[in-house]
């Protein structure tokens, strides 16, 4: 099967890359079936997955990713990150954001219901990736990564665009003990009872820092309702999606 990832048009510019996939189009087995990126299922699967993904890119680039840990630390790839054949996390760093101005560097984010959000100042020319679980968001991982953006590389907010991939949506995000687990100020994107609404937390999150309204979006598609996602909430044991960007080359090719 052809991989074919979902975009965002707000990520669309000129020589950046960017796609949020979906389950579809990869060689592992089932429960992780099939273009699982992580290594649950044997670094062969996952391997061969994520060379399919850097063919689908044109080849000639580093897949960088990381041991995400749920924390809030942002890491600055650099020329030696991915080096090798890029498709392993053996040697990757704990953290669950990347950042580079450095072209043919794709930056990897896995997710099983959590966000990934994708970042590209097309001013700097700079491209960066988040994993933003409810503890990301807590930890407001977002407004971090915009933060670093500015300190390593003169990033204005006006300039960022960002784009919300597939995730729980308000119909799925629930939490129970929401009380012990959130802060106060999310009530107010509370929907029902014991329901939130992250996309548009992330959204408040984004826009306080500066972030322009027009230059944020998100695929609107909930991980746990559709099946060509892959949802942890809704499967248990599952795979991993992949939401990659980065610089090309050249110009703007997918």
């Amino acid at each position: 099967m052809t991989l074919s990832p979902h975009t965002l048009d707000i990520l669309k510019l000129p020589g950046v890359l960017h796609g949020f996939f979906d389950r579809h189009g990869g060689l592992s087995p089932s429960p992780m079936a099939s273009l699982n990126f992580s290594h649950g299922d044997g670094e062969l699967y996952a391997a061969e997955n994520r060379r399919r993904v850097l063919d689908f890119f044109g080849g000639g680039m580093d897949l960088v990713g990381l041991k995400q840990v749920h924390g809030d630390r942002v890491v600055r790839v650099g020329a030696s990150h991915g080096k090798g054949d890029g498709l392993a996390d053996s040697d990757a760093e704990e953290a669950d954001a990347l950042c580079t101005d450095i072209p043919g560097k794709l930056l990897l984010i896995q997710t099983a219901d959590c966000q990934a959000i994708l970042f590209a100042d097309p001013v700097k020319k700079v491209v960066a990736a988040s994993h933003s679980g409810w503890r990301g968001s807590v930890q407001n991982i977002a407004a971090k990564t915009v933060e670093t953006l500015m300190g390593e590389f003169g990033c204005h907010p006006e300039d960022i665009r960002a784009g919300i991939g597939p995730s729980l949506g308000p119909c799925c995000a629930e939490f129970i003990h929401w009380r012990q687990e959130l802060p106060w100020e999310f009530s107010a994107f509370q929907r029902g009872d014991t329901h939130f609404d992250f996309w548009a937390i992330t959204r408040m999150q984004l826009e306080t820092c500066g972030l322009k309204p027009d230059h944020i979006a998100h695929l609107g598609a909930c991980t746990r309702c559709e099946d060509r996602w892959f949802s942890y909430r809704r499967e248990g044991r599952t795979g991993r999606l992949g939401a990659v960007i980065g610089l090309g080359h050249g110009e703007l090719r997918h």
